[in-house]
């Protein structure tokens, strides 16, 4: 692979330039150079000469105020031969997007077929399917053009592409799970780079070959940082042995150049699964660190910036050691994420509309439950009704979620399309919380809620080893509360299985001037939102029943004549 893309150039570059560069570092190229608006194309007559460009120019040398990132360039996969060669069906289109990413080297391919069946027997016949070293990853896009029982189309699992969407697709949920839709992702110290990717890339190739993985090493991210992260994409025991080899060669590496310092597992891992995984009072994490014989450590959370929801995850011990402890690290945040995953596949159902990847609330790579950043289901037709739900947060905090001269809850009152309001301190005394009433329909209150369990994390309310855990208190109807609670607490005692809530209709309230009564809902953000969903469900059944019957055979009123 002899040609070169050049990235990060300037508008200003022209072909004569790059000559000079070349010819300044006595580089051979056999081509004219392509120059393109941000980046350009130039083939080397051999890869030696190649990989001089790349080690010589990458990172290095400036062009009119920016650094040249140079990298072998990547062609784009024949993936429609491959579907024809594996699968005798009559494929009614097939498009490549018109550019592949050279950082993360992946393309997006869109196959239409004419029929699901055929679609599924591609899914099965092609994920995994090795193709110039690499596994397919292939799943559902639902047609939107097309009937329900239209055809599907097969993408690259976890990209989304152009002209097409994913969001609020049932049909995302029963997908053959074929990997893990987690990547692991780890950080390396960069001297090791060299020696992961191998001459001419053949180490990686190896390691990608061996263990059925998609492996990408993000040399581009941080400039000059002593460490890069490495993204893997296979199933867990896939991850697992990639993760281990790339820990071997790294040992060996370091052995050869006389690189004496401890060489440990680093794990980058979203800040939403980071209390699950450490759990109450540290004890799972606790209970890896006995059972792997590691010492596990993890980053601050003053580390976390919105451009980076990641903590860095230090394992250190014998190479088997940290492979036992990266396995077990690994399942406890998959569950977590299949945990919120469940719990937001029935959120995104229960609220139309709901754009749930613009919260940031799932890892990069990890794609939300019915949602796509790029497109929104239109709201159903109708508005929907508004709710109040009365949130309770540390009196301490008050002053984090209003901001300097109320900028912050101004904006997330924007953000969220709600009315936020903070009870005044005399209204509630010494207590140590102080109440947040927040009136709008679902959405609003699905994004107001989560903003504001984000924010209390965000500045250290709740200890690193705790998970924001809020009281919300919803009004319902008196003659209500009975159906909330249900025969012998049946109906509470499922919705609090279901949704991991504590539930509580405290006995012997007096109905307010509205006869009202008030239902107490604890938990975790995904907790409370299930469980606010839920009754709320329950009091639209109760609404519907108190609906006057039309008597037999009336007639429904006749517009007037004009």
């Amino acid at each position: 692979m002899n040609k070169l893309y050049i990235g990060n150039v300037s508008a200003e570059a022209s072909e004569e330039d790059f000559e000079t560069i070349f010819e300044q570092w006595k580089i051979p190229h056999s081509g004219p150079f392509l120059v393109k608006t941000g980046y350009a194309f130039v083939d080397c007559p051999d890869e030696k000469a190649a990989m001089k460009a790349i080690d010589v120019l990458s990172g290095k040398v400036e062009l009119h105020g920016k650094l040249l990132e140079v990298e072998h360039s990547v062609p784009k996969p024949h993936v429609g031969d491959l579907c024809r060669r594996h699968l005798n069906v009559s494929i009614l289109s097939l498009t490549c997007s018109p550019t592949v990413n050279t950082d993360t080297e992946t393309a997006v391919v869109n196959v239409r077929y004419a029929a699901k069946d055929q679609a599924r027997l591609a899914m099965e016949k092609l994920n995994g399917s090795m193709m110039e070293n690499y596994a397919l990853k292939v799943s559902y896009i639902p047609d939107e053009t097309a009937a329900a029982e239209g055809p599907s189309a097969g993408g690259r699992r976890g990209y989304v592409a152009r002209g097409s969407s994913r969001s609020g697709s049932p049909s995302l949920g029963t997908r053959p799970k074929m990997q893990s839709d987690i990547p692991l992702r780890i950080l390396v110290p960069t001297q090791f780079v060299g020696a992961i990717i191998g001459k001419e890339g053949a180490t990686i190739r190896n390691i990608t070959k061996q263990t059925h993985s998609k492996i990408d090493i993000h040399r581009k991210e941080n400039a000059g940082a002593a460490e890069k992260p490495i993204t893997i994409h296979s199933t867990p025991e896939g991850c697992s042995n990639a993760c281990t080899t790339i820990m071997e060669i790294m040992q060996k590496e370091a052995l050869d150049t006389k690189f004496t310092e401890e060489i440990p597992l680093k794990i980058l891992a979203h800040n939403n699964f980071v209390g699950r995984l450490i759990g109450k009072e540290g004890r799972n994490l606790k209970k890896i660190e006995q059972d792997t014989e590691t010492k596990i450590t993890i980053s601050a959370l003053q580390d976390l910036t919105v451009y980076n929801p990641e903590r860095t995850i230090t394992v250190k011990g014998t190479i088997e050691a940290c492979a036992r402890a990266e396995e077990e690290l690994m399942k406890k945040i998959r569950e977590s994420y299949e945990s919120d995953m469940a719990a937001m596949n029935l959120q995104s159902n229960l609220i139309p509309g709901l754009n749930l990847n613009a919260l940031g609330l799932f890892p990069s790579g990890a794609p939300a439950p019915g949602c796509s950043s790029t497109k929104v289901w239109p709201p159903p037709q109708g508005h929907p009704e508004s709710e109040t739900v009365h949130l309770f947060i540390p009196a301490l905090a008050v002053g984090a979620i209003i901001g300097k001269q109320g900028q912050h809850i101004k904006q997330l009152s924007h953000f969220a399309g709600a009315s936020i309001k903070i009870a005044p301190a005399e209204e509630v005394g010494a207590t140590p919380q102080r109440r947040v009433t927040i009136a709008g329909p679902p959405e609003a209150q699905f994004k107001a809620q989560c903003r504001i369990f984000g924010k209390l994390k965000e500045e250290n309310f709740f200890g690193p080893k705790e998970e924001v855990k809020l009281e919300a208190h919803i009004k319902v109807p008196s003659f209500a509360a009975g159906r909330v609670i249900g025969k012998g607490g049946k109906t509470v005692n499922e919705l609090q299985n279901l949704t991991c809530a504590e539930v509580v209709v405290p006995r012997d309230q007096t109905p307010d001037e509205n006869d009202q009564v008030i239902v107490k809902i604890s938990g975790h953000f995904f907790a409370c939102q299930l469980a606010q969903r839920k009754i709320q469900e329950i009091l639209a059944q109760v609404k519907r029943q108190q609906q006057p019957k039309p008597t037999s055979g009336a007639q429904p009123p006749q517009p007037r004549r004009k």
